[in-house]
């Protein structure tokens, strides 16, 4: 009862747990002080679900001679049939993106009569308009679109809003009929203008005033250029609620939950050459809750990549300069942050029989997840499994642990409580501790690799189970075995996992194949751009028989990259083939 079992029907707007964890994305910036080159580094790799063909697609955009009519000269990812680069560098400025993650979506519950919809005390109409989805060897499907100042009435087709909404009308004590949606998506903004003057800034009050322009989704920018600075900047168009935090469904009628404005962009998140010299984002808290005086979101990351890129680029400054090479390297570590926590508690119990045999390769395992690590096999399916059997029968699905970082934080802090409830499995007469779980866990992750991957435990391979099946977005779930094999590429053996810096995300209530991941690598080279490196998640071409439909998948499973030329003399040299259009 209340409010948490009343809006538990509405997970699909929200994003649907089974579907995997939240999805993240890694940027960081490193200035000049701590570089080879004396001029920043910049990396980036943001975190999607896998598609066949891959979401990006690599371009230049180089203007002959540069004027104030063709002022491009840049190179990057693109979105087919967008012409400006989303992230990328031109000949003086490189940005890169990861989310930032702010709610900007607020559910209104809404008292519908007669076409009209109450508000304030006063009955008021209702927007209404007709939309027609053709659809291909059927008749066409009509749609009315029916809209409240707050927004459409989404819970006209989507039916987790609809079930709400008795449960809604006991909460609040009043009834509600519908559920509008109000998200800044829904209205109109000047985002692609932003990516156009992110394309041709020359500096960093140029990149600011294109990022002022990005209003959804709001990102995390990190910034450098050739002069030698670096910089962060929050944009997004973010609201100030009257009410609430935008957390719940909030009654509609009343008028007390309305958006009053946004956060003005000088409010938003900023820093410019800070004194550490380097700036990183993997989604993690970008300001102090308690001190900011705006509500960005509940959601951040809990900190596991974005420390470990921390730790990694602070011991590689320790040692000496920082390179391509060395961004490329932290990109791809794989280690498991949760394995500090979890492995101790693991060795410590007493394990009799086969399972003993996996639990040694833990001991002296150090935490890396390669595709040939036998310790990470053990480690994931023990997590796996302990999730599932800790969880399942306390939780309603829709809440199901699917992996991840926060699950990593509500392990970690039961870990100190051997008697807390959630351990204890309600299917069984008996009551079970933490210990009991951990070596269930410990057993049925021994039982699920010997019956896939043998008996011999030091054989196993993470990247064995771990797998990535590229999926052609026309023909991939065709259900003909025939046409699948011919426009689907894998299983590529992957390393990582959810909360490694090597992102490779999957849901522990599935299996170990790979729901989203790093969509592309980049890092850029100030100092002398041809020097950047990228990779596509799989090629430049959308046909399947083509050589460049798939042709840096396989380096991106193993971590490679190519050379980012931007130059016109080095990009006419790598040419193999051209194409020139003529008016």
């Amino acid at each position: 009862t209340g409010a948490p079992a009343t809006f538990a029907a509405v997970p699909s707007l929200m994003g649907d747990p089974k579907g995997g964890n939240g999805i993240g994305s890694n940027s960081w910036v490193v200035g000049g002080a701590h570089t080879a080159s004396g001029k920043p580094l910049l990396a980036n790799d943001p975190h999607l679900a896998p598609g066949m063909p891959s979401i990006w697609y690599q371009a230049g955009l180089h203007c002959r001679t540069k004027s104030e009519r063709c002022s491009f000269d840049v190179t990057g990812f693109t979105f087919s049939g967008l012409p400006g680069v989303i992230i990328g560098h031109n000949d003086r400025i490189a940005w890169g993106f990861t989310n930032l993650g702010p709610d900007v979506a607020d559910l209104y519950l809404e008292q519908v009569r007669d076409g009209s919809y109450r508000f304030m005390g006063e009955w008021r109409p209702l927007t209404t308009r007709t939309e027609k989805i053709e659809v291909a060897g059927g008749d066409p499907v009509t749609l009315t679109v029916r809209e409240t100042l707050h927004g459409p009435i989404v819970s006209d087709v989507m039916r987790d809003t609809k079930d709400a909404l008795p449960g809604a009308t006991t909460v609040f004590r009043e009834p509600a009929d519908a559920v509008a949606l109000k998200w800044t998506a829904l209205e109109p903004g000047r985002t692609a203008d932003a990516i156009f003057e992110l394309n041709t800034a020359r500096d960093w009050p140029g990149f600011r005033s294109a990022a002022s322009k990005f209003e959804v989704p709001s990102q995390n920018l990190v910034y450098a250029d050739v002069d030698g600075n670096i910089g962060y900047q929050a944009p997004g168009r973010i609201p100030v609620r009257t009410r609430g935090d935008g957390t719940w469904p909030v009654p509609g009628w009343t008028g007390e939950y309305s958006w009053q404005s946004s956060i003005p962009f000088d409010d938003l998140p900023s820093a410019y050459n800070p004194s550490e010299g380097y700036v990183v984002t993997a989604n993690n808290a970008v300001v102090d809750p308690g001190r900011y005086p705006h509500m960005l979101t509940k959601d951040w990351a809990y900190g596991y990549r974005s420390q470990r890129i921390l730790d990694r680029l602070a011991a590689e400054i320790a040692k000496g300069k920082v390179d391509v090479e060395t961004m490329g390297a932290i990109q791809r570590d794989t280690g498991n942050g949760l394995a500090p926590i979890l492995v101790p508690r693991l060795t410590a119990l007493k394990v009799a029989g086969d399972p003993a045999r996996a639990l040694d390769l833990l001991r002296s395992w150090d935490g890396s997840q390669g595709v040939d690590s036998a310790p990470a096999a053990y480690f994931n399916a023990v997590w796996r499994h302990l999730l599932v059997e800790t969880f399942n029968d306390d939780l309603p699905e829709a809440a199901w642990p699917t992996g991840g970082d926060r699950w990593f934080e509500v392990v970690r802090v039961m870990l100190d409580r051997p008697e807390d409830p959630f351990w204890d499995d309600t299917r069984t007469p008996q009551r079970e501790t933490r210990d009991d779980m951990l070596r269930r866990a410990m057993a049925l992750g021994y039982d699920e690799l010997r019956g896939r991957l043998g008996e011999d435990v030091k054989a196993w391979r993470w990247g064995d189970v771990h797998t990535l099946t590229l999926t052609s977005q026309t023909f991939g779930s065709s259900g003909i075995s025939l046409v699948e094999r011919l426009f689907n590429r894998g299983p590529f053996p992957v390393p990582g996992n959810d909360d490694a810096v090597d992102a490779a995300g999957w849901n522990v209530q599935e299996g170990y194949e790979v729901s989203w991941l790093p969509s592309m690598r980049m890092v850029v080279d100030l100092g002398d751009l041809d020097r950047s490196r990228w990779i596509n998640l799989t090629g430049a071409s959308g046909h399947a028989f083509h050589d460049n439909y798939w042709d840096q998948a396989p380096l991106w499973a193993d971590g490679r990259t190519t050379p980012m030329l931007s130059r016109e003399e080095s990009v006419r040299k790598a040419a193999t083939h051209i194409l020139t259009l003529r008016p």
